[in-house]
Parts: C-alpha cells; sequence; structure tokens
C-alpha cells in the first residue's frame, strides 16, 4: 500500500507542472486506517505547499494519528510560506512517508530531523527513483547549478530532420506533434538555432493543449534572425531571446530589441557558435532551469557534444527520405565504446510513430 500511496502523491504533484516553477512539484496523501482521508498538491508558485493543501481539507481532529505520504523531504525553513514541518507536527500526524529528500541546502534532510526531534515517525526512500525524476530539472539546478537540457528531435527512419531542399512539415505524425506541445509546456525555455527560423519560421508556441510557452531562446552568432520572423512577434505573450555575439551588428541588435525581445551577447566557442557554457550561466541566472532544444542539426550537435545533455526524445516517422538534412552531426566518435550510452530508456508507439526516450545518466535509486 505504501507504493500505492506515493503514486497518488506524484499524481497529484504532477499537477503543478509548469505552475510552480522554480520550486519543486509536491504532492502530499493524507492516510487513515488505511484509507485516504485528505489529498493536495503544490499548484502555484507562492500558494501553498502542498501539505498544507492536504491538511486544509480535514478537521484537525481527524488528521490526529495520520500518516502523511509526501514525494519530497517537507521545507524546514520560512520562503513565500511558513515551514511545512510545523504544520505537520501541530497536526498531530504520527508518521511521515516521504518518497526522497529535498536537495536543497535549506531543506538537506533538516525537515525530516526536525520531524523526528518532534516524535514524528519518518520513513524516506519510497519511490525514490520516481520522485527523484518528477523534479529532476528541480535536482540539477540546485546541485549542479545548471539547466536540465531536453533534446527534441523529429526524424525519418534514415535519421533525415528534413528533405534535401529544406522542408521539414510534417516528418512525424499529429499525436506526436501534439506531443511536443506539451514538453514545451513542460519547459522553462524552448531552443533553436538560427538556420532553423530562417528555413521554418515557427512560432515556437504552444497550441493543441493547454499551457503557455517557454521563453524561445534562438542561437544566432551573426544575427541573422529577419525582423518579420514569427518568433519576434507578440513578445507580451511569449517572451524571444536572441542569443548573439559581438560580431552582431550593433544597429541590427537595437532593432531586434525594437520589437520586445532580449539580445544577448555571449562569447564564441571554437565552433564559431555561441559558447554553451556561457549561456547556461545567464539562463539559470535569469531563472531558467530546464530547457527544450527543437533544433538544428548543428544545435543538436554542439549541444550534445557539450556534455550536459540530460534527455534525448527522437520521434521516428515511419519514412525514408534517402537523402536530405541529417539529425546528428560528427560527434568525434572513432569506436562503438566512446559512443554516447543511453539509460533509462523507453520505447513507445506514438501515433504511426516511434517515441525514443533516454537520459544521458540514469537517476539511482
Amino acid at each position: 500500500m505504501k507504493k500505492e500511496f506515493m503514486k497518488r502523491a506524484i499524481r497529484l504533484a504532477q499537477k503543478g507542472r509548469g505552475q510552480v516553477h522554480p520550486n519543486p512539484m509536491v504532492g502530499a496523501v493524507l492516510v487513515k486506517d488505511d484509507l485516504v482521508i485528505a489529498e493536495g498538491y503544490h499548484a502555484l508558485f507562492g500558494g501553498p505547499h502542498a501539505e498544507i493543501a492536504a491538511l486544509s481539507q480535514v478537521s484537525p481532529v481527524k488528521s490526529r494519528k495520520s500518516t502523511m505520504y509526501i514525494n519530497l523531504e517537507p521545507c524546514v525553513h520560512h520562503g513565500k510560506t511558513p515551514p511545512c514541518t510545523e504544520a505537520i507536527i501541530k497536526a498531530g500526524i504520527k508518521k511521515v512517508v516521504i518518497g526522497t529528500e529535498d536537495p536543497n541546502p535549506k531543506v538537506s534532510g533538516r525537515g525530516i530531523l526536525a520531524l523526528k526531534k518532534a516524535g514524528v515517525e519518518v520513513e524516506v526512500g519510497i519511490l525514490g527513483n520516481e520522485c527523484r525524476r518528477l523534479n529532476e530539472a528541480f535536482f540539477k539546478f540546485i546541485q549542479q547549478k545548471q539547466p536540465f537540457v531536453t533534446i527534441k528531435i523529429a526524424q525519418s527512419l534514415d535519421g533525415k530532420i528534413a528533405t534535401e531542399n529544406g522542408l521539414s512539415r510534417w516528418i512525424t505524425c499529429e499525436i506526436s506533434r501534439k506531443k511536443v506541445h506539451r514538453m514545451r509546456a513542460e519547459h522553462d525555455a524552448v531552443m533553436v538555432g538560427v538556420n532553423t527560423v530562417l528555413r521554418d519560421d515557427p512560432e515556437l508556441s504552444v497550441r493543441h493543449i493547454k499551457g503557455k510557452g517557454g521563453i524561445r531562446i534562438v542561437l544566432d552568432t551573426t544575427l541573422k534572425v529577419p525582423l518579420s520572423s514569427k518568433i519576434l512577434k507578440n513578445q507580451d505573450v511569449q517572451k524571444t531571446i536572441i542569443a548573439t555575439s559581438s560580431k552582431a551588428d550593433p544597429e541590427k541588435i537595437h532593432a531586434v530589441r525594437k520589437t520586445g525581445a532580449d539580445v544577448w551577447i555571449l562569447p564564441e566557442a571554437a565552433n564559431s557558435g555561441i559558447r554553451l557554457k556561457s549561456l547556461w550561466s545567464r539562463m539559470i541566472k535569469e531563472g531558467m532551469i530546464s530547457v527544450l532544444v527543437e533544433g538544428g542539426c548543428r544545435v543538436f550537435t554542439s549541444v550534445l557534444a557539450s556534455g550536459i545533455t540530460d534527455r534525448l526524445v527522437i520521434f521516428t516517422a515511419p519514412k525514408i527520405f534517402g537523402s536530405g538534412l541529417d539529425a546528428i552531426g560528427d560527434l568525434n566518435v572513432k569506436k562503438p565504446s566512446e559512443a554516447l550510452q543511453f539509460n533509462s530508456v523507453k520505447w513507445k508507439a506514438s501515433g504511426t510513430d516511434i517515441m525514443f526516450d533516454g537520459r544521458l545518466e540514469c537517476l539511482q535509486d
């Protein structure tokens, strides 16, 4: 039953996806006599935490001697809300089952210790791997001060992201495209190279599902982005950042900024692209802890080569182009043992396509 209650807490936590940034997603389930008597989740940044939301659903008398299941260690510090540990102790809860410790140094075991000191029984580690996976972007941000990087590729069976003349609409089916829009809504930013903008003129917005799109980032070393691009429109609805270099023309920088978009002037890498390490640092500084990389080949290759990629999602359509634009370029792999290795791999049907979902580093339970 413990796993089932924790699974329920995880499902509740997922309801806050895209709404609680930069806080983690948390769900709480209150159980008494093996029955759920209340539940809640962190629904909005600055709003009540999951533990408080659950406790508000039940009387103090009924909550006494109950067990609370939470996917993440409760906070013990004052932030936008009071410490959840105090509320748990005050409610007379006898036991707290926690999926995983909070990596935040302000918490990191202190919440567990506070509960134990107050006489509350604590159990940690139920579905720990799943609980860490739920908040993988938050964990990486806290532990490494880097954004969680997801690469998304839509390709043909022979690994092409566009035909030889650059056409790519549409390689994958409608179901796969809908999943991509959901991924956009789940990330703080969505990133492409300027060649993708020149070729496809994408909006990089969220459609077909409920949710808002993340900040749009374009890698553009020499500032070639056309002022008429869709990505430079409607800045009041969805912000755009053009990451460029000192090679950019000052007048063009001024013109782009007049559209409402931001222009970041960053150092160049050895391959004449934007130095990704500098980009990641600026993103973290601006509060973006996750990014969805959508293209094209040069960007995919650079991000994979940088060693910072966490997740790769590939939608492969049952089509063969024969010739066209490759999805990924040279990664300097000379023998199979040097290839990028993926863990926690999942293969799923996505309409008529196949969806590959893998991580470059496996989160250990």
